[in-house]
């Protein structure tokens, strides 16, 4: 089974929310020099590039997967330098605002448009400097609003040299080229219209399941790191990950680390409340997985998915479904589905310290779900989602 079979398992979240509409990349790079340009490769030249150490570590990734990219389209790896800048006169300099010192003085001395950058989220500047510093001619710089900002801007260069993002998963050859020249100008797609951009591997097994288990040995951060790539090159920041027999956290202990290193916001599905994979609880939940007769344990059992997370980016799901993902019981039981989010609510804000929270959180609209809206659920539930999830139901 190949790559592009398995990952046909794989659902975009923000293409179950309907017409999205996104700016078009800006076309920077080119072949030919019958234009203004600032020559990134050119014969057996490649310009050295630049970051600094202090940068976020994603953006460090990103960074090396940038000197990669060039290698294999030309030939020709550029050096890598993460200290002093280096004696040449072009430079491809790589930083985010607030964590690179030369980033903030370019930006400090007029010839990056703060503006631009500060306060917006995940933005990415691409620009051509003359005489950005003393002894270097000019520069390409890619800055960023913030560490998704910057890694957004390296991906969309290597995209335009010729490397696809799908070019693991879909086996894409890269476009092979010796020169790569980049138009002078100012270049950014502006901020992301859709705030939380991603997948949800659902029905995963056996296409994905299987795969993941022969090449990976299982959905653990090797799998992982393939897919936060991909979803990094594509722009997104989010997933729900794997959950049929599968539990996120529980099954290699670095995927979390890895999902925060990287810049990737985590969630679990509509069914596994406060980062608790439901399998877990088949592997270490105590009693049933009914609120009326257990609710002790499994606060219990949701607050050690709270601590676990609590210092990452996700977005936590409140709420609960029977076990298996079928009804809690026959009727609907409005007052027993307030309690359950009031009392999740507080073990959010127990764990994390924030009286007033700023967690994302996210409810799921199916078939029951509107039998609740429609009997009058007196809880805002429609206040807690930020992507509305579209299951199976009709």
């Amino acid at each position: 089974m190949n790559k592009l079979s398995s990952i046909l398992s794989i659902l975009f979240v923000a293409g179950s929310m309907g017409s999205v509409s996104y700016a078009q990349p800006p076309q920077f790079v080119s072949s030919s020099k019958a234009q203004e340009v600032f020559a990134l490769t050119e014969a057996s030249v490649t310009v050295p590039m630049w970051m600094d150490d202090n940068d976020d570590p994603g953006v460090f990734r990103a960074f090396n997967d940038l000197i990669e990219d060039i290698g294999q389209v030309t030939g020709k790896q550029p050096a890598s330098i993460s200290s002093e800048l280096p004696q040449a006169k072009s430079v491809l300099l790589v930083g985010t605002l607030g964590k690179s010192t030369l980033i903030d003085q370019l930006a400090k001395e007029g010839k990056i448009n703060l503006a631009e950058l500060k306060g917006k989220r995940e933005k990415y500047l691409l620009q051509t400097i003359a005489d950005p510093f003393p002894g270097v001619e000019e520069a390409l710089v890619i800055a960023g609003s913030d560490r998704r900002g910057t890694i957004y801007g390296i991906y969309e260069l290597s995209n335009q040299i010729g490397v696809s993002p799908w070019y693991y998963w879909a086996d894409i050859p890269v476009s092979k080229k010796e020169n790569i020249y980049i138009r002078k100008g100012i270049y950014t797609e502006g901020e992301p219209a859709v705030k939380y951009r991603g997948i949800f591997l659902n029905d995963e097994a056996p296409a994905l399941t299987g795969w993941a288990k022969e090449t990976f040995e299982g959905f653990n951060s090797k799998f992982y790191e393939k897919v936060f790539e991909l979803i990094l090159r594509l722009k997104g920041n989010f997933i729900w990950p794997a959950m049929w027999g599968s539990a996120f956290y529980d099954d290699d202990p670095q995927n979390g680390v890895l999902a925060d290193k990287m810049g990737i916001i985590v969630g679990t599905s509509h069914h596994e409340p406060l980062g608790r994979a439901h399998d877990e609880w088949r592997r270490y939940g105590s009693g049933k997985w009914d609120y009326t007769s257990n609710a002790q344990t499994l606060k219990e059992f949701w607050t050690g998915g709270m601590e676990r997370m609590k210092d990452w980016e996700a977005v936590v799901t409140v709420g609960m479904r029977g076990d298996g993902d079928e009804a809690m019981s026959e009727d609907t039981n409005i007052a027993l589905l307030e309690k359950i989010v009031k009392d999740q609510r507080q073990i959010i804000s127990k764990v994390t310290g924030k009286k007033r929270l700023k967690h994302r959180r996210c409810g799921l609209y199916t078939k029951k779900f509107r039998i609740i809206t429609t009997k009058g659920c007196g809880y805002p539930m429609m206040s807690l989602y930020y992507y509305v999830m579209i299951t199976g139901e009709t």
